[in-house]
């Protein structure tokens, strides 16, 4: 029998170089002065312990991706909703109760630092494995950028991209190596491997598929599934997808695997972009890759349609929420994503604190602040999201703190006189990618107090605003949540306040919380009906002095002579009164 274990990493996180494409050596951000980040395994019932040493020059959070935090709401990570940030120099222990297993990653939530680097896998373990495999492989799915997130951030939220098109990558990484070199996996004939696909990207979406080889997908973001062939895998940025592969029973040819970047996620396609990326499936050093006639099968993967294993009946719901997707041009004259017409903007007191701090009036989403885009939720009550994308694009929302049911997909909008009658036990994961112009119902039980953010994990689309916040129970984490003073230090460090609400102050007064940007509004505002005064009456004084000045010249008009034949005048005289004309100068039409 098993006994529970304390599994201890120390992560020093700092600048290092790194060239995993062979095309441009960089600078990243890696982990004991060295990159890619190690992976983190860990057991079901261990407590993970991370000491996580800032030696950036910036704030930086690690957020453990797909993990409950269940009365540990504080560990979650995402800064100024749960953190204040571990400030340049210092350190942060992060302790983390494991009961969850499955595939995860860990990642900073702090700007768009993990796009520079700083994301690893983490794999939670299960003695009692359900599946029945030989060998397990972790396979990483990356873009990868020769720029810093930094200066890409810029470009994008900038008023010279007012259509808002995410920065393109330079390429992708299979197992965290890219360019003209290839991912290799070993394969020993007879063998079942359980291939752990995480696609841990700022962007790109990769459709993954095998050569001569069948799939069962067995898991989706750590929710075990009953088996289910597949084709390709499908992952959006932050999914994971577990797939066992039984090996051939020949060695006489070896096998190109693809993990291929879907395109319509690019504004455009660089000529120098490679995004259909092929690793080796190898069976034998000296065989010859045997290859498929045809394209690569990138049939429809329809995570809706998995059953998990513990067949978990499907929820009802006791609220719900309906949140549309937009991204428009901001009177900031930047390119926002939105729930809502609204955009995410941080308060000035990290959200936790503030529904830890406020009483009763925590219960209200006033005090969170206008751009938080608050949501309340009761505990225990069964929570419906309807997410319409009215997007041009595919967006891949991920919630924290929980796993939710997939009920329903179809074109948007939705209509809620339209009662879905979801499978006995749907599908459930943490992300979940909605297509531009379609909708999802998702479904949860509000089983774990704390404040969650719902967000697309498109790095570029989290800063551009498109987040929301769950309040979820305040009531209840003000009777349970006791918050290390480790980070009550760091916030006093920063200047960060821990208590009161999103302006730091008490109940509903909001002076000075973080407000707009907003839509520009419909029709003629004060300001314009305004300019558009100034514009008329400018064109009118000008029309008034061209008239003026056409009348003024005419009474000071002078006759000039011409060459017609009717004044009589001869070519001597012509010549002299119009000027001498050179036979071999050119004319100008």
């Amino acid at each position: 029998m098993a006994t529970a274990e304390d599994v201890k990493y120390y992560w020093d996180i700092g600048y290092v170089k790194a060239n995993p494409d062979g095309q441009l050596e960089r600078q990243v951000i890696g982990v004991n002065g060295a990159w890619p980040p190690p992976p983190l395994h860990v057991s079901l019932n261990d407590t993970l312990i991370i000491e996580a040493r800032n030696s950036l020059d910036t704030p930086t959070t690690l957020h453990a991706h797909g993990m409950y935090q269940n009365g540990t709401n504080y560990m979650d990570g995402p800064y100024m909703v749960t953190q204040c940030g571990i400030p340049p120099g210092q350190n942060m222990t992060y302790r983390i109760p494991i009961t969850q297993t499955g595939t995860y990653w860990i990642h900073a939530h702090y700007g768009a630092q993990y796009v520079d680097g700083i994301r690893a896998p983490l794999i939670l373990h299960n003695p009692k494995e359900p599946h029945k495999y030989d060998d397990e492989i972790i396979v990483t799915l990356e873009d990868w950028y020769h720029d810093q997130a930094s200066g890409l951030l810029k470009e994008f939220l900038s008023w010279k991209n007012p259509g808002g098109a995410e920065p393109v990558p330079n390429g992708a990484l299979i197992g965290s190596v890219g360019g003209d070199k290839h991912k290799i996996i070993d394969f020993t004939p007879g063998k079942t491997y359980r291939l752990r696909l995480i696609n841990m990207s700022a962007l790109a979406m990769f459709h993954f598929s095998i050569e001569g080889h069948k799939m069962h997908v067995i898991e989706v973001d750590g929710v075990d599934t009953e088996p289910m062939e597949v084709g390709n895998v499908r992952l959006a940025a932050a999914q994971r997808t577990s797939v066992l592969v039984t090996a051939l029973n020949s060695t006489g040819s070896n096998y190109l695997f693809h993990a291929d970047m879907d395109t319509d996620m690019f504004d455009n396609i660089p000529e120098t972009l490679n995004y259909n990326s092929t690793g080796l499936i190898r069976y034998n050093k000296g065989a010859d890759v045997k290859r498929d006639k045809g394209e690569p099968d990138w049939s429809a993967f329809n995570d809706i349609d998995l059953v998990p294993l513990d067949g978990m009946e499907a929820l009802g719901f006791d609220v719900t929420y309906s949140l549309d997707v937009y991204f428009n041009q901001y009177t900031d004259a930047l390119n926002h994503g939105t729930f809502n017409n609204i955009t995410y903007v941080m308060p000035k007191v990290p959200t936790m604190f503030t529904a830890l701090s406020m009483g009763a009036d925590a219960l209200n989403a006033t005090v969170y602040g206008p751009q938080t885009n608050a949501h309340m939720v009761g505990h225990m009550q069964d929570v419906q999201l309807v997410v319409n994308n009215f997007d041009a694009g595919n967006h891949p929302f991920h919630l924290h703190g929980h796993h939710f049911q997939l009920i329903e997909r179809g074109p948007a909008p939705y209509d809620p006189t339209f009662n879905p009658r979801p499978k006995s036990a749907p599908a459930r994961r943490d992300t979940v990618t909605i297509p531009s112009m379609e909708y999802v119902i998702l479904r949860f039980r509000a089983d774990n107090p704390g404040t969650w953010l719902f967000h697309c994990h498109i790095e570029w689309h989290i800063e551009g605003g498109l987040n929301m916040v769950i309040i979820e129970a305040p009531d209840v984490m003000q009777k349970r949540i006791r918050v290390p003073q480790q980070i009550l230090d760091q916030c006093a460090a920063a200047g960060i306040p821990t208590s009161g609400n999103a302006a730091g102050r008490e109940g509903y007064d909001l002076r000075g919380a973080p407000e707009g940007p907003y839509p520009y509004p419909l029709g003629w505002t004060s300001k314009a009906k305004g300019a558009m005064a100034g514009c008329i009456l400018s064109a009118l004084v000008g029309f008034a002095s061209i008239i003026w000045y056409g009348w003024s010249s005419q009474q000071s008009y002078k006759p000039v002579a011409t060459a017609d034949d009717s004044e009589g005048l001869d070519a001597a005289e012509t010549q002299g009164r119009l000027g001498r004309m050179d036979p071999d100068s050119a004319a100008i039409n």
